[in-house]
């Protein structure tokens, strides 16, 4: 049975949109490390509209590092808008969200991961289908932007399974369902 394992970057105080803007001066190998052994792990990714939309304007002809991975890996987009997908190895999930995911969960294979997807990922916490939660959290306040939790939604046991500091205050936090 493979796993969904939910990636996300979040400022100290929970914010989680763009982090392109605030978290790459932080980047370091040791980050490198850590999101490249999330990749390896999977051969999937599950993406919202959103960040599908994002991602696949932003990777296809880019050669710079997980560039291929981004490109190749099989990519299953949640939307109750799109009517198709055109990046390459992507496929529409079709029918009843939880029934697909489930589906795709009892094939064989390697880690189906998230990266961003906001929306989706709090969904799939709510409907119990996320297997680890891995946050890197970075020392900075951002202030405003879409937060992984809003201030108003459910609630969510979790119990710690690892933590790392990194060097430049980076920690990254994995959980699972409690």
């Amino acid at each position: 049975m493979r796993k969904i394992v939910a990636n996300l970057f979040l400022s100290l105080d929970g914010v989680a949109e763009a982090p392109d803007k605030w978290s790459l001066p932080y980047w370091t190998d040791e980050i490198g490390r850590a999101v490249g052994g999330g990749m390896a792990a999977a051969d999937a990714m599950l993406l919202g509209r959103v960040t599908y939309e994002g991602f696949a304007e932003a990777w296809p002809g880019q050669d710079d590092e997980g560039a291929a991975f981004m490109n190749n890996v099989r990519k299953y987009v949640l939307s109750s808008t799109l009517s198709a997908v055109s990046w390459n190895n992507s496929t529409l999930l079709t029918g009843d969200p939880v029934e697909a995911i489930r589906a795709l969960k009892a094939e064989a294979g390697g880690d189906i991961m998230t990266s961003g997807s906001t929306t989706v990922v709090r969904w799939l916490l709510a409907e119990g289908l996320v297997d680890e939660l891995n946050l890197l959290v970075y020392p900075i306040v951002v202030g405003r932007g879409k937060r992984l939790f809003p201030e108003e939604g459910p609630g969510f046991a979790l119990v710690l399974k690892k933590s790392a500091t990194f060097g430049n205050g980076v920690v990254q936090l994995t959980y699972v369902p409690a």
